[in-house]
């Protein structure tokens, strides 16, 4: 049996790579999704399907969960194939210009290839607190999938960047009590929503400490803090101790595919090409000048990708074949 050939494989499928699915329907291309997770939405489902999102067109807020769900039913109006739970290996140049894919599951055969992976693998930094491993799922998290099993308790968050202030914005008037320790005095988080939870008066902030230890029976019941100024202590009655200290990523068989790569991203030009023919990146994984990672900019860098590899595999295609409320994008 011949192995079908996709006109372009998309790897990632979080927000980045299901437009770029979507767009690719639009360009009648036979498009493939490749993801290494169990369900399509990327960060937005694996991370904080919890949390709102404010910087997406059109949204004043929308919930991360239903901005995913949302773009996979605008990715699935033109029936991709989507492999999940499938890890990249390796790529390799066939006759004929197509690209062979490998993955730890499957061999692909694909015309032209969208990397739009994020981050790439992730998984959170942990705390290195003697003891806080034992409390993991019994009061200690570094990921909220339900943020109403926070309803009525006291929670810690630990952190300075967005995650942190997110959630301390979010579990407002969910939690019963909201206290946010950083080890510094500046945030890394949205100045505007630093600006928000530090004026609503809900959240006791302390700058200049850090997490020193944990106690508890069958759960957590208290956190040791320390300043690590001074290191005076402190001891909190907590039910949960929320870590958002950031996240470990690694591209890792992509590193390897021969890419110019700058920064731990995929370098590209204004048409989203990488040094190889036929493959084309967008989001969060390139790197050129201006670059903003955002799930908006990562919508227009993939929308170019897209346009492109139906010119690399249809030189006679224009590269802009116009606006999605033209009759013939619904031939």
């Amino acid at each position: 049996m011949t192995e079908p050939i996709h006109d372009v494989t998309i790897l990632g499928g979080g927000p980045t790579g299901l437009f770029g699915a979507f767009y690719a329907g639009m360009r009648h291309m036979k498009t493939l999704i490749v993801d290494s997770l169990s369900e399509l939405g990327g960060q937005l489902m694996a991370l904080y399907p919890e949390k709102y999102v404010y910087d997406v067109g059109g949204f004043p807020k929308v919930l991360a969960k239903d901005l995913a769900d949302g773009l996979v039913e605008q990715a699935m109006q033109f029936h991709p194939t989507v492999a999940l739970e499938e890890t990249v290996r390796d790529l390799a140049r066939e006759d004929g210009d197509v690209w062979r894919l490998t993955t730890d599951k499957a061999t692909h055969l694909t015309r032209t290839i969208v990397i739009s992976a994020g981050i790439g693998a992730f998984e959170p930094r942990r705390l290195k607190v003697i003891g806080l491993d034992r409390f993991e799922g019994r009061g200690v998290q570094y990921l909220v999938r339900d943020k109403m099993a926070l309803a009525g308790r006291r929670v810690m968050i630990v952190g300075g960047g967005d995650s942190a202030f997110d959630w301390a914005l979010n579990l407002q008037g969910i939690a019963k009590s909201l206290m946010l320790i950083h080890r510094r005095e500046e945030f890394r988080a949205h100045e505007g929503t630093v600006r928000q939870v530090t004026a609503s008066g809900e959240v006791e902030i302390l700058t200049h400490y850090e997490v020193r230890g944990v106690t508890g029976n069958s759960a957590l019941e208290t956190v040791t803090i320390f300043d690590n100024r001074t290191d005076e202590e402190q001891v909190h009655d907590m039910d949960n101790l929320l870590i958002n200290v950031g996240f470990k990523a690694d591209l890792g068989p992509i590193k390897r595919w021969g890419l110019e790569m700058q920064k731990n991203g995929i370098v590209v030009n204004e048409r989203m090409e990488t040094n190889l023919p036929g493959v084309y990146a967008a989001g969060d994984v390139t790197e050129h000048d201006g670059k903003l990672d955002l799930i908006a900019t990562g919508f227009g860098e993939v929308a170019v990708a897209v346009n492109f590899a139906k010119t690399f595999i249809d030189p006679g295609a224009r590269a802009f074949p116009g606006h999605s409320t033209e009759e013939k994008w619904r031939e």
